[in-house]
């Protein structure tokens, strides 16, 4: 098949879950197009059915802000005429799925006729869904996609709630590379990062409101007390400067390394031995994923999809949004020697539910399907 990828090309989940799918589909033989205003940042390999197109756009000054929706647009329909795309797989609502709709309806007056698959993230359902500026586009948007699905059933759910949409969604999850993600003998990085064999926590995100990154530190410093414990964060972002301030003011600031954005992530979880996500709402959590595929048990919040993904009392422990005191016990829970190993175990099965070689096909049955309707 010639599949068209819109997504965004920057370290967010739905651009790194849309760029690692069309560089597998592109390995099993079909011809992949990628369609965004810069490279995908995971698209780090090119082959002869792999290719991507810039979206670009001039400023001109009657603009306030340019208008990348209708440059899109038009990029999608001279690369659908150009490489004849069968479908188009839209990642995130806004704009994709409402750029190529556009197109797709451009693409009918001259006889051409392609497929919409939109897959939904989470944002641009739980945040663009309470602008409801946003909702008629979205709705017809939705309605007038080949077919939708969603990372998890949660997300499902919301976009019923939030939508005049009563299509059917099918719930297809995220997934890893198990061949990627996967713990990798690296006591050489764990003796420096934890030399008299502490505990080592992890928690990786772009460091947003929504991540709740605050209580991270709250929570750590409640194990502190209690046991030898090194706290790492991986990633940047907005909130990132006001955690460093929290931190150099606390009693635990010496355990507590920023790492900063890292390509190789899977490196340091493989180092840990327990992960901590305490977001306000996730979708789905990858990073949660990521960190289970490397033996790592799971400390998150019960919103969103993540109790779909972290089993209480088996990947983990899930709790409600705010409860630090809930979430240290728990955590000191499955720190303890005789329980560790079990959880660790537990957390790498649960991840093989979602592995590349599982999700990929279920793509494929979808691309099939709309194209022979």
């Amino acid at each position: 098949m010639n599949i068209g990828i819109l997504c965004y090309p920057t370290y967010g989940g739905s651009g790194l879950i849309a760029t690692e799918l069309g560089k597998s589909l592109a390995d099993i033989g079909h011809q992949i197009h990628f369609i965004s205003y810069n490279q995908p940042v995971r698209l780090d390999t090119f082959k002869e059915n792999l290719f991507f197109h810039e979206v670009s756009f001039n400023n001109y000054p009657l603009f306030k802000y340019a208008p990348y929706e209708s440059a899109l647009t038009s990029k999608i329909v001279e690369v659908v005429k150009v490489y004849q795309i069968d479908v188009l797989h839209v990642h995130y609502a806004i704009p994709h799925a409402a750029a190529a709709v556009m197109a797709k309806k451009i693409l009918e007056k001259k006889n051409i006729q392609v497929k919409v698959v939109t897959t939904l993230h989470g944002t641009d359902i739980t945040l663009v869904g309470k602008d409801k500026s946003f909702e008629p586009v979205v709705s017809y948007s939705l309605f007038e996609s080949d077919v939708v699905t969603a990372v998890s059933n949660s997300l499902k759910i919301d976009t019923y709630k939030n939508f005049t949409y009563d299509g059917d969604i099918k719930v297809v999850p995220n997934f890893i590379d198990s061949q990627r993600f996967n713990r990798k003998p690296n006591e050489h990085f764990r003796k420096t990062i934890a030399p008299n064999n502490e505990k080592v926590i992890v928690h990786t995100s772009n460091f947003r409101k929504v991540k709740r990154v605050p209580d991270v530190l709250q929570i750590f410093r409640k194990i502190a007390k209690h046991l030898p414990a090194k706290l790492l964060f991986v990633g940047d972002g907005p909130e990132r400067n006001s955690i460093e301030e929290a931190c150099l003011a606390c009693e635990v600031c010496k355990d507590v390394t920023f790492l900063g954005k890292q390509d190789a992530v899977e490196e340091i979880l493989s180092i840990a031995d327990l992960f901590i996500i305490p977001s306000q709402t996730e979708s789905f959590g990858l990073a949660a994923l990521e960190a289970m595929a490397c033996e790592v048990p799971v400390i998150s919040t019960n919103s969103g999809g993540l109790p779909e993904l972290n089993i209480t009392g088996v990947t983990g422990f899930t709790s409600d949004v705010g409860d630090i005191d809930k979430m240290a016990n728990d955590a000191l829970h499955i720190l303890q020697d005789e329980h560790l190993n079990q959880f660790k175990s537990l957390a790498k099965i649960q991840s093989l539910k979602y592995k590349l070689d599982t999700i990929l096909p279920i793509y494929e049955r979808l691309y099939d399907s709309v194209i022979e309707r």
